[in-house]
């Protein structure tokens, strides 16, 4: 598979700033790099098939604060940075949603 580009590759760097315990959404990280929510799940699909370095992936989420398609192991890997989720497998983004901190020093 291709090298990531360079958009793929500044998605990374956002997402690596998102502080344990607490997730934004695909359409967040596109809105601070500037593309379309969909190219952040590409990229994501595409990290999970390569060697790139390590990026927390597990703290990006949908709109609705629900996991769109890793499920347990996502889960699982948020629930031990201490994110709730609710009864209806929702994450409170107003409790839990980075606030983008530290994103525009590394766009």
């Amino acid at each position: 598979m291709a090298a990531p580009s360079l958009l793929y590759s500044r998605i990374y760097a956002v997402i690596r700033c998102i502080p344990a315990g607490e997730v934004a959404t695909y359409g967040m990280i596109g809105q601070l790099v500037g593309c379309p929510a969909r190219v952040v799940g590409y990229a994501l699909h595409y990290l999970r098939t390569s060697a790139e370095e390590p990026v927390p992936w597990q703290r990006v989420i949908n709109y609705k604060g629900g996991i769109s398609t890793a499920g347990p192991e996502q889960r699982q890997l948020l629930e031990e940075e201490g994110v709730v989720f609710n009864a209806e497998g929702r994450v409170d983004l107003q409790r839990f949603g980075w606030d983008g901190r530290g994103a525009q020093a590394v766009i």
